[in-house]
């Protein structure tokens, strides 16, 4: 009898640890070292802006961030004007998404350069190799009109500029190193596809 009780209580003294270890290795417990395509993928966002970056990089995640955080920032740029000159509501609630999603997404790229020990931009190379970037002259015809007019000069410029941050997503999923870059990269592939859809789907529309 004794040497039963004494069995029971090891059993019992050993699911409790195992229920501790499993606890301490549950979902999110590891550090951060999810894989891009785990945790990331179901929130991206915050994994984005609020984890701290991984320092493993190459020339390919360097050159990403630094071509992308322009990209986004005419992006945002061009959500700005919408929220004046829209006349369609569906368009000025896409850009204001835009506008949302692509600003703290800036914020991670520079935090990222940042820790890689990498200055922003190496000024006059950066716009040569950015598709979809739109000229100084495309800027200033889309701030000089407004209503249905910009709408569809908006969704025009905008679906070439996501089309563009595609191609330069791909590229970084094919030839970068950092889990960070790389989770990103495919955020963007994924999000800006979606949208140049539902730009599509309103140009027709109007």
């Amino acid at each position: 009898m004794l040497a039963h009780r004494t069995t029971a209580r090891i059993v019992i003294a050993a699911t409790a640890a195992l229920g501790l270890l499993t606890a301490c290795d549950g979902s999110g417990g590891s550090g951060g070292q999810a894989p891009a395509g785990g945790a990331a993928s179901e929130a991206p966002a915050l994994r984005r802006t609020d984890a701290p970056p991984s320092r493993a990089h190459n020339d390919s995640d360097v050159m990403f961030a630094r071509m992308m955080i322009p990209h986004h920032l005419q992006a945002v740029q061009m959500a700005e004007l919408a929220a004046t000159r829209a006349e369609d509501p569906e368009v000025k609630k896409l850009a204001e998404r835009i506008r949302a999603a692509q600003e703290p997404e800036v914020a991670a790229m520079r935090g990222w350069l940042q820790a890689w020990g990498m200055p922003e931009s190496t000024r006059g190379h950066m716009r040569h190799g950015m598709p979809g970037m739109l000229s100084a002259d495309d800027l200033q015809d889309l701030e000089a009109v407004s209503g249905e007019i910009f709408d569809k000069e908006f969704l025009r410029l905008m679906i070439a500029h996501h089309e563009g941050a595609v191609t330069m997503a791909q590229r970084e999923r094919r030839e970068g190193e950092s889990a960070d870059a790389k989770g990103l990269a495919q955020s963007i592939e994924t999000s800006q596809r979606d949208e140049i859809e539902q730009m599509r789907r309103i140009l027709d529309r109007l």
